[in-house]
């Protein structure tokens, strides 16, 4: 079988141009990867008849010779398309370079730096610090501004962060052409690995700075002031852009994230935006009724009416005095929970009252009445 003209193949004109048979190669070959045409049993031999012709007509030379014979200025002694291209290090890796990362950069991390063009990689961002900080729940209502102290790298002073004695600028990278990676052939494919001269960076120092080794950062601790906004809550995240550990010979800095911790109280339980407040009353107190005096998180206080027999776990809600939302007006509500107490350490003079009251007040107790008369029904069933 006949081989397609390889213009034909590629989809441009013969007079194109050195980039468009570039661009129309690298559109030809992401179209075609057998990787993305996983049902097509013909992605494979068309993936190869793209690079072969792109083999023939990537330079000017080749073009040319193509051109005046055709295929046969291929065949015979001379180098066969598809057999040399990848094996070199010209346009035609850096366009299958191109491809690769079109098809696999997401899940590789993205493009890598390649010479030329302000691509290389000279410097890489600083990573990114986690501050955990315990705040009181007074602190959470009202807000605060908390100083901390971070170790962290910072910017070295003598080089300007660049790394070099001198502020000298960096240079190339000799086993990688500041790639920042090099490649390796196994069989159809180029594999490529971060290049262990220059650490993935693209460029090497040749006179590193004496006072950071070359990393254009030394370790030390900051003092920050750090804002806290009122109703931050356990485990709210609050992001100091540029605050975090500086890059590597002048890359670009990390962020700061502050993890917020609010401690227990003694007083106040939380949900939300509102508060829980437990309080103890006396078997008088929430027999006969009355009025208490809570505390509120503001610090003031605030009277309740307790109704006449009140039981334990009654709720009485104070509205507005909880906690206010991270983003937004108003607060939460307070709820004050009774717990009501029973008398210890009785004297012989309050046993003797007691009984006498329990005495008086057989009929004062309809909780019990009930439960009770539940329970002899359910005695008398299992007699039954």
């Amino acid at each position: 079988m006949s081989k397609r003209d390889f213009y034909e193949v590629l989809g441009v004109v013969r007079s194109a141009s050195e980039d468009e048979i570039k661009k129309a190669y690298r559109k030809k070959a992401k179209e075609l990867h057998p990787d993305r045409n996983s049902d097509n049993p013909n992605a494979e031999d068309q993936f190869k008849e793209v690079n072969e012709a792109y083999d023939a007509l990537k330079d000017a030379d080749r073009k040319a010779a193509y051109d005046r014979f055709g295929h046969a200025a291929f065949e015979g002694g001379g180098p066969r398309p598809g057999q040399s291209g990848f094996n070199q290090q010209g346009d035609f890796a850096s366009a299958f370079s191109d491809v690769f990362d079109d098809l696999f950069g997401d899940f590789m991390g993205g493009r890598g730096g390649r010479p030329g063009g302000g691509g290389g990689r000279r410097a890489s961002r600083g990573s990114d610090l986690r501050y955990n900080m315990r705040i009181s729940l007074e602190d959470a209502y009202e807000g605060a501004q908390k100083t901390i102290n971070v170790p962290t790298a910072v910017q070295c002073e003598t080089c300007e962060g660049t790394g070099a004695e001198g502020g000298a600028e960096p240079v190339t990278c000799p086993t990688c052409s500041g790639m920042g990676k090099v490649r390796a052939q196994q069989g159809f494919f180029t594999v490529e690995r971060t290049c262990p001269t220059c650490s993935g960076l693209g460029q090497i120092i040749k006179n590193p700075c004496t006072n950071c080794g070359g990393t254009g950062r030394k370790e030390k601790d900051r003092s920050l002031s750090v804002n806290i906004p009122a109703g931050v809550e356990t485990g709210t995240r609050i992001r100091l852009a540029g605050e975090g550990e500086a890059g590597l010979r002048g890359g670009p800095t990390g962020d700061l994230y502050i993890f917020i911790e609010v401690e227990p109280h003694p007083l106040f339980e939380r949900e939300g935006a509102d508060l829980f407040c437990h309080v103890p009353v006396s078997m008088a107190s929430a027999a006969l009724g009355g009025d208490i005096e809570v505390p509120t998180i503001d610090g003031g206080r605030s009277r309740v009416k307790i109704p006449a027999g009140a039981q334990s776990g009654k709720q009485m809600r104070l509205r507005g005095k909880g906690m206010p939302p991270l983003r937004g007006p108003g607060h939460g509500d307070m709820f004050i929970e009774l717990a009501v107490e029973t008398p210890v350490n009785l004297t012989s003079k309050q046993k003797e009252l007691l009984k006498e009251f329990e005495g008086l007040a057989k009929d004062n107790n309809p909780n019990a009445s009930s439960f009770f008369g539940k329970v002899k029904t359910f005695w008398d069933g299992m007699k039954g």
